[in-house]
């Protein structure tokens, strides 16, 4: 069954070039409520924490050390069967394939400087947005 909720991060890459803005309007534009936000910074260690799930792919190391290079945005968001209308709304995980219109088409630069992270499933949603927010930290 489909949840209401999934997690979202805008990457470095994003932050660094004043995206912030622009991809939480297109967030806001297609329904998205945001009931979770912040404005952090990944260490090493919990940027390989969060992306354990790919420790042995021969990515992992760049992927850690490219979401520590700089802050982020985390956060989660509320629409119905959100995990897949949000999956819509990113686009393709390489901007070139992605559809005209879409985050990623609009704003990423390659694959990996992708500009959003969006989470695959609702029980990934589910563990992302715990992993970066308390309970007292999300508003519904």
């Amino acid at each position: 069954m489909a949840t209401n909720r999934t997690f979202t991060m805008i990457k470095p890459d994003a932050v660094e070039k004043n995206y912030i803005g622009g991809i939480l309007k297109m967030i806001n534009d297609a329904g998205f409520k945001i009931v979770a936000m912040k404005y952090t910074k990944l260490s090493k260690e919990s940027a390989g924490a969060f992306y354990e799930v790919h420790k042995e792919r021969p990515f992992y190391g760049e992927l850690v050390e490219y979401m520590s290079s700089g802050p982020i945005v985390a956060a989660i968001l509320e629409k119905e069967n959100a995990v897949e209308e949000f999956r819509k709304l990113i686009g393709a995980t390489n901007p070139a394939d992605a559809a005209e219109g879409t985050i990623r088409k609009v704003y990423a630069k390659s694959i990996q400087a992708n500009a959003v992270h969006g989470s695959d499933s609702d029980e990934n949603a589910k563990i992302e947005g715990d992993f970066h927010f308390k309970a007292n930290e999300i508003f519904a």
